[in-house]
């Protein structure tokens, strides 16, 4: 796919979006008004200056992801607008600084690429234990901390926008910075430990001073997580540290090992904590307690079942009957007034995604872009992966965000910049 039908498909997710807030106008009796027109302002604004940024400084690069993600937006857009205003306001705001630091940080790559990240390593470390641990400033700060469903993961700025804080989610940003940290370190050492090691019976372990950066940062990572509470990005993070260990030196004891650690992880974190009890309680036996703690999970049943195969129209539907519809469970209102058409189209648009970037991680040549590529695409398709489990009750509600979809700027940033550095890589392959 050329450059000109990039700019295409984009164009049209512009449309899609305002289109979108079009047919929720409709839907309560009004017609086309300053919100049709600002959204597909902001969107074209917005992608049409990543385009150009990609055009001048990444031609080669992988032209499908960009398009697919502002699918994603325009979608998850036109659900937060249809759920509350207010909070599509802000986000569209968050779509105009997020575009603004994709292409800010695809200046900074236009010389050397994303090579120049494997140098900083350390400081990338640095930076995402320092964002992961900005939800613990007390609350008598002007930038504090703050607790949201039983998880300590938020940071407010008592800066008031209307009714609302201004507030942001550091680890969403950390995620990046600890991808970037394991791609370098595994670039560097991928050899030695797979080659060397000491036995232990029949399992063969890496010399400590191999693993133990990456098991200090990862203990690091875990500690802060674990004690916010915020148990859904812990796993996320885990997943992301064995996997990764995984592609660098092939053995499945490394999976074994991890998937042991993550069974025993959940039993300890059931047994502390009671809102991880409530959510077990909630996907196993969610009709027995539906006026409390099943009720978002009920709903969130309820919403898909009516959505049917087409869905009730936008506006048409009840999803703001479901808690938190326009973060944890906005796949659930997209089913509900899309249908299963709708729902179906979301996740293939993820998994062309995951497969766009697991492509470039098999193509790369140079094991920094290959490892970079591959960690970027497991943060992205297992965090979707996890919460659309969540909202069709595979697995407990974790929490986390829907990439590109759920209301939020600091997912949104963090999840542009995964993208731009998946496409920065494939361009410095071709080149």
């Amino acid at each position: 796919m050329t450059r000109n039908a990039e700019a295409a498909l984009l164009a049209a997710a512009s449309v899609v979006a305002s289109m979108g807030v079009a047919l929720v106008n409709f839907a309560y009796g009004q017609g086309f008004d300053a919100q049709v027109a600002l959204t597909f302002l902001v969107f074209a604004v917005s992608f049409g200056s990543i385009h150009m940024a990609l055009r001048r400084w990444a031609p080669e690069g992988n032209p499908y992801l960009f398009p697919i993600a502002a699918f994603l937006t325009a979608i998850g857009f036109t659900e937060i607008y249809r759920l509350d205003p207010e909070l599509a306001s802000i986000q569209r705001w968050s779509l105009l600084l997020a575009a603004a630091v994709t292409v800010a940080v695809l200046v900074m790559l236009r010389d050397e690429g994303v090579i120049m990240l494997r140098r900083y390593r350390y400081l990338f470390l640095a930076g995402a234990v320092l964002l992961l641990l900005l939800p613990l400033l007390p609350e008598s700060w002007p930038l504090h901390g703050a607790e949201v469903n039983g998880s300590r993961l938020w940071v407010r700025l008592d800066l008031p926008i209307g009714a609302r804080s201004l507030s942001f989610q550091p680890g969403e940003v950390a995620k990046v910075l600890l991808v970037i940290f394991m791609a370098s370190y595994l670039a560097d050492r991928h050899l030695a430990m797979s080659t060397t090691g000491r036995r232990l019976g029949p399992i063969r372990l890496p010399e400590p001073r191999q693993l133990g950066p990456i098991i200090i940062a990862a203990g690091a990572s875990f500690a802060v997580l674990v004690y916010q509470r915020d148990l859904g990005a812990s796993l996320l993070l885990f997943v992301l540290f064995v996997s990764m260990v995984y592609a660098a030196t092939g053995k499945a004891s490394y999976l074994v090992t991890g998937l042991l650690f993550i069974a025993g992880g959940g039993f300890v974190a059931y047994q502390q904590f009671d809102h991880v009890q409530r959510r077990v309680f909630a996907w196993l036996h969610p009709f027995d307690d539906f006026a409390d703690a099943g009720y978002q999970v009920v709903q969130g049943l309820f919403a898909m079942g009516s959505g049917s195969l087409t869905g009730s129209g936008l506006g048409l539907g009840r999803p703001d009957l479901i808690p938190a519809a326009s973060t944890d469970f906005i796949f659930a209102s997209v089913a509900e007034e899309m249908g299963f058409a709708g729902s179906i189209a979301v996740i293939a648009a993820f998994a062309l995604m995951a497969a766009a970037g697991f492509g470039i991680a098999i193509r790369s040549r140079d094991v920094f872009r290959k490892f970079l590529a591959f960690g970027l695409t497991i943060v992205l398709a297992f965090q979707a992966g996890l919460i659309l489990a969540g909202v069709l009750r595979l697995f407990p509600v974790t929490g986390i965000t829907l990439p590109f979809m759920s209301y939020g700027g600091s997912s949104l940033l963090a999840n542009m910049v995964l993208v731009a550095l998946l496409v920065r890589a494939s361009h410095g392959e071709r080149t």
